[in-house]
């Protein structure tokens, strides 16, 4: 049996499952890159890094992770904090920017979206998830990606009704119609009114306006992607994780596949089936590389698993990660709120979400 990096674990199903003993400690330090299954050496290949490229004091990398090739940069936003000498919490957006030297530094931008969330390519710039506050509707907004960032919204109610605060939002690059998340979270953090809408997933066509909604029975519908040929979709469910910071083990922390089908020239999903449950943490960032395997933010770092919902293995990084996103071939980012991380893994792996758009990395 091959050597391993320092930084790798090879977990037996005999270790993974005897409850005596953790395979990794609960309170890890440096990242760890965990094998659970042979197949994951195809994926971090035989020197998987993962290093701290930007770090702060405040929360500034938690969700969105969008990646722009043609001028090396990653928009990110915050977790919700109060600033020095602010009087409430906010949500900052920031560019994350590499120069030549593949060093990193980060931008707090003044934009037009409103306690940000989520975030996706979209044509020259970014849609992002606007989850709105007291005062104004949540919902889509257009980002350019170059200053001075110029802002619309794209989408704000569902036939009049606000949306409660959308959360995550992936484009289907077959027919370019937007699909997003409406969970409850801005309620419970206090800077939403009382939701209208049950917690969905919705599905925007931009060409005739039209807003469906696709799946309901979640708790919170957190993240979503689509497989590389677009004929499934996964949605996390993170019910367990409250937004005023309680958790009930109870209730889901858990990833969802649908099988998206046509019906008389229509979008449906169909045979919702459980896909895969975090055992640490929740499932929230989702995305999917091309050979299809399926990639989660997690409480313990990024989870892996096939098709077959094998967990083949984990990027262990300490806290956890919400979100990320890759980069070019054989990258990863990763939001961990004060870090922002790096990660190399084998050169040939690469995101389904850019490819299928045709962006070249």
């Amino acid at each position: 049996m091959p050597l391993l990096p320092k930084n790798c674990k090879r977990i037996s199903l005999l270790e993974r499952f005897r409850a005596a003993r953790r395979t990794v400690p609960a309170d890890f330090t440096e990242p760890i890159f965990a094998i659970y299954h042979p197949d994951f050496m195809s994926i971090i290949g035989a020197g998987p890094e993962a290093t701290v490229a930007l770090e702060a004091e405040h929360p500034f990398a938690h969700e969105a992770g969008v990646y722009i090739p043609k001028d090396e940069s990653v928009f990110v936003t915050s977790n919700k904090y109060v600033p020095s000498g602010a009087s409430e919490g906010t949500i900052v957006v920031s560019k994350l920017s590499r120069d030549s030297n593949g060093d990193w530094t980060k931008h707090e931008l003044s934009t037009g979206v409103s306690m940000g969330n989520g975030g996706v390519n979209y044509e020259d710039g970014i849609i992002f998830c606007d989850q709105g506050s007291g005062n104004r509707l949540g919902g889509l907004v257009y980002m350019k990606s170059q200053a001075p960032y110029a802002t619309g919204v794209m989408l704000d109610n569902y036939h009049g009704r606000a949306f409660n605060s959308v959360n995550d939002v992936v484009v289907a690059t077959s027919d370019g119609t937007i699909w997003f998340t409406d969970p409850i979270y801005g309620f419970e953090q206090g800077f939403k009114g009382k939701p209208q809408l049950p917690c969905q997933v919705y599905r925007f066509d931009v060409e005739t306006g039209d807003v469906r909604v696709m799946a309901d029975g979640f708790g919170r519908p957190n993240g979503i992607c689509f497989s590389p040929d677009e004929q499934t979709v996964y949605i996390t469910d993170t019910d367990c994780v409250h937004g005023d910071g309680t958790t009930d083990p109870m209730r889901a922390s858990t990833i969802y596949a649908f099988d998206l089908v046509e019906r008389n020239g229509s979008p449906f999903l169909s045979n919702r089936r459980l896909f895969a449950m975090a055992d640490v943490g929740i499932p929230d960032g989702i995305k999917c590389d091309l050979e299809g395997n399926v990639y989660s933010g997690c409480g313990d770092g990024v989870n892996v698993w096939n098709t077959g919902a094998v967990l083949l293995g984990k990027i262990m990084i300490p806290g956890g990660v919400a979100n990320f996103c890759f980069g070019r071939k054989g990258e990863m980012f990763l939001l961990n709120e004060t870090r922002f991380w790096v990660v190399r893994i084998a050169n040939h792996v690469q995101g389904a979400l850019l490819h299928g758009m045709g962006i070249e990395v």
